[in-house]
């Protein structure tokens, strides 16, 4: 199958394509005589793989990861449970991150009652500085 074939059925763009072919996350396709790249299912699926791994959150070099791994039908699991276990830390982080966020968004608008912008809580508590950090 052609790029725009490809793309269409996995819903990524061409140029993502061509991107993970270039990183070597994609296996280079043939050409065909009219120099046309040739997808074939291999690249279907793996392509099927990496879009489904990116939407649950996974960093390219942890796409790389299970590639790696997904290629040895034989091994233990574990090292597959290893990195979900990983990733499953990382976005109950990024729930809490969000839910104090949703937290202070909230007091935010509970906090103005004003009419006027001269008056209004929300711009005054963005205008004050933020408390420093540890790095």
């Amino acid at each position: 199958m052609r790029i725009g074939e490809l793309a269409q059925a996995t819903g990524t763009k061409a140029e993502t394509i061509r991107y993970y072919e270039r990183e070597g996350i994609l296996p280079a396709a043939d050409r065909i005589d009219s120099n046309y790249r040739d997808y074939s299912d291999d690249h279907l699926a793996t392509l099927t793989f990496v879009r489904r791994a990116r939407e649950l959150g996974f960093s390219m070099a942890q796409v790389r990861e299970l590639l790696a791994l997904s290629d040895h039908d034989d091994k233990l699991c574990q090292d597959v449970d290893q990195l979900v276990q990983r990733q499953m830390v990382e976005v109950e982080r990024k729930i809490a991150d969000l839910s104090a966020l949703r937290d202070e968004l909230g007091q935010m608008l509970r906090s103005c009652q004003a009419d006027k912008i001269g008056e209004c809580r929300i711009v005054e508590s963005l205008a004050r500085p933020l408390p420093l950090r540890d790095a």
